[in-house]
């Protein structure tokens, strides 16, 4: 058995599980309606199946992170909530309007409502700071006077006024995000695409600027849409996550849900990356994939507000077994208190089964790492 596999569940999870539709908020300012993209086939190359069947509703003023890895669809999703593509099935409305419908003047004036920061920042280096964030105005027919006014506004939003005149070239990466939002937030839009706009950033860098569309979301009430294949992202700035694979949508719902009862083999294969450093090195150095004598079983259970803190004395209480908490962590995800504890219970594979089982029965989110003599 592979030391990182699953058995928070009997049975394997299906490839492209039935997803409830959702609800649709009257608030809604995204909704796909059972929408499907195909791009047909080009010089030789067979048509590719981007999006099928997709379903959701994104509220105003919502943080939502859509994830997968590359080719899930999620650059797809992307051209078609911006209206650079058309669906080939279904409906997208952006702020009530169907945006899969419109075309010319009126798809122009609609996108101008959405605003895009891209991953390599896409910045004119020609232009200086102040610059690139008039660009939008001056195609939108704002008089220098407002532009003037509506770049001071931003350069201070994104608090790097002091670089105004710097151009692309002398600015750093997280400078260059900065002028990239604040050009996206130009024209005052509801909705704000975020695509990839970290994956090219230093892990400090990329919090500043979490933080800062965090700071943005609260002040200005900008629906925010995080496309990403990075789960810390989706952890430190959504609520909402939709997990995208091969077209298909295989899990939504709450962050704290998804990271403490992944459904989906590719959700847990996310949260493994993000939780693979919750284990000492001392202790993960030491695993193996057979039991010893006398030795433990390794056993990492996600839990959610309170709900770990007496989970070592229930196990021993309960089972009665020896189980001994290895380490610990908790983070706030998603604006709820999720925890990643490792525990140490007899390795016999019997009272593994016990555990694993028990976990279970009480909604805990359980893998074995493995072995330890």
């Amino acid at each position: 058995m592979n030391v990182h596999q699953s058995l928070a569940a009997s049975r394997p999870p299906e490839a492209f599980p039935p997803v409830a539709r959702d609800v649709v908020p009257k608030n809604a300012m995204v909704r796909f309606e059972t929408v499907s993209k195909t791009y047909p086939a080009y010089r030789g190359k067979p048509s590719v199946k981007a999006l099928q069947d997709i379903d959701f509703a994104i509220p105003r003023g919502a943080v939502t992170g859509v994830i997968g890895r590359s080719g899930a669809g999620k650059s797809s999703l992307v051209r078609l909530i911006n209206g650079l593509e058309k669906p080939t099935t279904g409906r997208v409305i952006v702020d009530d309007r169907d945006i899969s419908a419109l075309s010319g003047r009126e798809l122009r004036l609609a996108q101008r409502s959405i605003g895009m920061i891209f991953q390599h920042f896409n910045l004119l280096s020609s232009r200086t700071a102040a610059d690139n964030i008039a660009l939008p105005l001056e195609i939108a027919g704002w008089s220098k006077v407002e532009i003037a006014a509506r770049v001071s506004e931003l350069l201070d939003l994104v608090d790097i006024a002091d670089k105004r005149n710097r151009y692309p070239s002398e600015l750093s990466g997280g400078q260059k995000q900065r002028i990239g939002i604040a050009r996206a937030l130009a024209t005052r839009p509801n909705v704000l695409l975020s695509d990839e706009a970290t994956s090219a950033l230093d892990p400090q860098t990329t919090r500043s600027i979490l933080d800062l569309l965090a700071n943005i979301n609260r002040e200005l009430g900008v629906t925010i849409i995080l496309i990403t294949h990075e789960m810390s992202v989706v952890r430190q700035l959504a609520k909402e996550v939709i997990v995208l694979d091969a077209g298909h949508i295989v899990e939504r719902g709450h962050v704290a849900d998804i990271f403490t009862h992944p459904q989906h083999a590719i959700t847990q294969s996310f949260l493994s990356e993000v939780l693979g450093d919750a284990v000492p090195v001392s202790l993960s150095s030491r695993l193996q994939h057979q039991p010893t004598p006398g030795g433990q079983a390794v056993i990492r259970v996600l839990v959610r507000g309170d709900g770990g803190d007496r989970l070592v004395a229930r196990l021993s209480r309960e089972l009665a077994i020896d189980a001994a908490l290895l380490s610990a962590r908790i983070d706030e995800i998603g604006g709820q208190q999720v925890g990643s504890l490792t525990l140490g219970v007899p390795g016999d594979e019997a009272v593994v089964a016990r555990v694993l089982s028990f976990l279970s029965q009480h909604r805990f989110s359980a893998e074995r790492l493995g072995y330890v003599a």
